[in-house]
């Protein structure tokens, strides 16, 4: 059957070497809809991102965008503003028929560490054509932290497919009707289930993160250890307006409560690429099971929103994105939430999970 590949077909490769790894490949790693990808012990600092081009390997073009090799094995620092490029210990030989596409995991994305796939005889990034065999790396460019990484992080993932299972419009009004995909507000379709931002909210007037220009280190293994205040200012606003500074980077929140039932794993993606002078940041798999759960139907989407050239208002309601739902080619075992120790189940307004 067409669709995303769960948890256990993504075991199936595992075992049959189509997914190898020099490390054995940890059951953590695996999602109910994609595989956790690890970092390797050597990261390259690059003057300029690059991709390998049609018939071309990495390891032949690293010379010319290498600037020096650094050892990740008891930990290195990236700098802000700097580009990195890190073999990953995945390797992978995609059978005939399986396509892949990578993102990044929900936790890279809010500390505004863009992390591409790039991979041999590659195009463009985060895409694996039918029939790849080779390496994988990640190219990493912390934009607004610098990080501590080690080998064995999991900043990126990739998520595995069988032909083609995008819903139409209609099948995703069809979906919604049979099992409410938003919570507590308007459902609106157009190419995928548009959301918005929330900048009037509920309680209070707290209504979003920018990070802090100057701040310290984040060593990425550290889980609740950063106090929010060294590294974001709060944002409040009482007319449900905010202006976005060019440059800037925010951690907001949608204003719709959504659901991915178990049958479908969703992605998010640009609502308009001339919506205004931002970027929602879109890293962003989003699990069988998102959003269901005690809590009642929905959880929220956060928001990296990275403002462009001008300043830009940005007003409560605006429609700033759109979830673009896939069927899974078959359920997984396991759904997102507490039971798979997953960081975001139920979440509302939420920074990364280093911060307290």
């Amino acid at each position: 059957m067409n669709g995303v590949l769960p948890d256990s077909e993504i075991r199936k490769l595992i075992g049959t070497g189509a997914i190898r790894s020099d490390a054995p490949i940890l059951a953590e790693q695996i999602q109910p809809a994609s595989l956790d990808l690890r970092l390797g012990a050597t990261a390259y600092r690059l003057r300029a991102s690059f991709l390998a081009g049609r018939g071309r390997r990495i390891v032949d073009r690293l010379a010319d965008f290498q600037m020096h090799q650094m050892d990740l094995t008891a930990g290195a620092v990236l700098e802000r503003g700097c580009v990195y490029l890190v073999p990953l210990q995945e390797g992978i030989a995609l059978p005939f028929g399986l396509s892949a596409v990578a993102n990044a995991k929900s936790s890279t994305g809010r500390l505004d560490l863009l992390t591409r796939l790039v991979t041999d005889d590659g195009t463009e990034f985060d895409r694996l054509p039918e029939g790849y065999d080779g390496p994988l790396y990640a190219e990493i460019c912390p934009r607004s932290f610098s990080v501590l990484v080690r080998p064995g992080m999991r900043l990126n993932q990739l998520r595995l497919r069988r032909g083609q299972a995008v819903l139409t419009d209609g099948e995703l009004v069809a979906l919604n009707d049979q099992e409410p995909l938003v919570g507590g507000g308007p459902v609106l379709i157009d190419q995928g289930l548009g959301f918005s931002v929330d900048l009037r909210p509920s309680a209070g007037d707290l209504v979003g993160y920018r990070a802090r220009p100057h701040s310290g280190v984040i060593d990425l293994d550290r889980i609740g250890a950063y106090s929010a205040r060294d590294f974001w200012d709060e944002l409040h606003t009482t007319d449900g307006r905010l202006i976005l500074d060019p440059g800037a980077f925010y951690i907001l929140v949608s204003r719709e409560s959504v659901a991915i039932p178990a049958d479908y794993a969703a992605e998010m993606a640009p609502y308009l690429a001339m919506v205004g002078e931002f970027r929602v940041h879109y890293a962003g798999f989003f699990d069988p099971g998102f959003g269901i759960g005690q809590e009642g139907t929905g959880a929220r989407g956060v928001l990296e929103v990275r403002c462009h050239e001008a300043p830009f208002v940005l007003e409560h309601g605006q429609v700033v994105g759109r979830l673009v739902y896939e069927r899974m080619a078959a359920r997984p075992d396991r759904l997102y939430g507490e039971g798979i120790k997953s960081n975001y189940q139920g979440q509302g307004l939420k920074l990364a999970k280093q911060f307290r």
